[in-house]
């Protein structure tokens, strides 16, 4: 029987914003390039004030610089935390955290064509509620140490190897993740990892890095 089911669709990249951009349009140019080295799923515009929150001019500067070029690419555009800044962005999406609105409130804000993600940090339980809720995907970690977010825990490989092999719902891997540590979580069944400091901070570039992480998923697709 098992020889009748499908290979599971080759792992795709799913990038983040850093934290703060400086200059909207250096970041701009710098993005063109890292989507001309390779496939990349989807951007998640996560722009984040001194205080924690959303920096909505930010996000709102970000957006009108690279949104058209994004969905030129065939990716989505995701805002994170606000339904409400994704549906007046033209997003494609939004992602809600852990402590932000339910799935449910978000999908009522953006509707049932936008893609709605939800954090479900190392819980499977929580990750089934938002998938019954109406999530689009779930989003695991953080799988290891990272400096991009606070108040994260510890998420291991099995919680996606169960995930992959009960649900349907296309599961994301984040926190910590870069192209040399994430093979392991390919090979358990991310269907998405998500990068931020990973691909801005690789020693090579953000091309470089866009290019290697497509170079492991089509390397570990291929076994």
């Amino acid at each position: 029987m098992t020889d009748n089911i499908p290979p599971r669709p080759r792992t795709r990249l799913y990038l983040i914003t850093p934290p703060q951009i400086a200059d909207v349009d250096d970041f701009a140019a710098i993005l063109e390039t890292a989507f001309a080295a390779g496939d990349v799923a989807c951007l998640q515009l996560r722009l984040k004030g001194a205080d924690g929150m959303i920096d909505m001019q930010a996000t709102r500067e970000v957006s009108a610089a690279v949104t058209e070029m994004v969905q030129a690419y065939g990716a989505a555009v995701l805002i994170n935390d606000s339904p409400e800044l994704a549906v007046e962005l033209g997003a494609d999406g939004v992602h809600v955290g852990w402590d932000d609105m339910t799935v449910k409130e978000a999908r009522a804000i953006v509707g049932k064509d936008m893609i709605v993600g939800a954090t479900a940090k190392n819980s499977r339980h929580v990750a089934m509620q938002a998938g019954e809720a109406g999530a689009d995907y779930v989003a695991f970690g953080a799988f290891y140490p990272t400096t991009t977010k606070n108040g994260t825990v510890q998420a291991s490989t099995e919680l996606l190897e169960i995930w992959q092999e009960s649900m349907e719902i296309p599961c994301v891997a984040i926190g910590g993740i870069t192209v040399d540590n994430a093979a392991p979580l390919v090979t358990a069944g991310a269907d998405f990892i998500a990068v931020s400091s990973g691909v801005w901070d690789h020693p090579d570039g953000a091309p470089a890095a866009v290019a290697a992480f497509n170079a492991l998923f089509d390397s570990l697709a291929a076994d």
